[in-house]
């Protein structure tokens, strides 16, 4: 795609916007208020301080990168800009020099992600309260849920801190516990940030 020069980043043919309409990127030349999107690893380390008897668990799943990563300083200046180079019609940011992506070996790069094995997928067709007493070892009141999602609250106050005699199908379900947490705060949060989908832990 043709872009006008360096200091536009639009395309010369203005057709493939088709969302410039609704689009932030006009803010680009004006002032604006700065976006600052919400963090939720702060509020997990706090909730949920991982127990050093499931830190084999987490490795062997592939999360300790993740988990190590911590509380990230966030340049709230240049996730506005980015924000505002967004093209959802392209999947791309259009910047000065031409379009950018983020690709899949990024992701992995920067979370330690493994992304070398089969796709990871599986149903929905699930029992709750089944799978989370052969998994998770409760089974969670009618209001921890909502839908398929668990409360991850809920999860921490359960499972957080396993018992000092804990065997190791304990320790199991408390590592399982933690992921699931771990994946609805970080990874794949809902817009509040306190629910998380049961279709992962079938897989983890």
């Amino acid at each position: 795609m043709a872009f006008r020069g360096l200091h536009d980043a639009d395309p010369l043919d203005p057709s493939v916007l088709l969302l410039q309409d609704r689009h932030r990127s006009h803010f680009v030349e004006t002032d604006q208020e700065v976006l600052r999107p919400r963090q939720q690893m702060r509020a997990f380390l706090s909730l949920w301080r991982m127990d050093p008897r499931i830190r084999p668990y987490v490795i062997c799943a592939g999360f300790y990168g993740i988990y190590r990563l911590g509380h990230i300083i966030i340049d709230w200046l240049l996730i506005t800009c980015l924000v505002e180079r967004w093209r959802p019609e392209t999947h791309t940011f259009h910047v000065p020099v031409g379009e950018m992506t983020i690709t899949l070996q990024d992701v992995a790069i920067i979370l330690g992600l493994r992304i070398d094995e089969p796709a990871v997928t599986g149903t929905c067709m699930l029992d709750v309260a089944e799978l989370c007493d052969e998994l998770l070892g409760v089974t969670p009141p009618a209001n921890a849920l909502r839908g398929l999602t668990i409360s991850i609250r809920w999860l921490c106050q359960q499972l957080s801190t396993p018992g000092p005699d804990a065997d190791e199908v304990a320790l199991e379900r408390s590592a399982r516990g933690f992921l699931l947490a771990l994946i609805g705060f970080f990874l794949f949060p809902d817009k509040k940030g306190i629910h998380v989908h049961l279709g992962c832990i079938t897989l983890i």
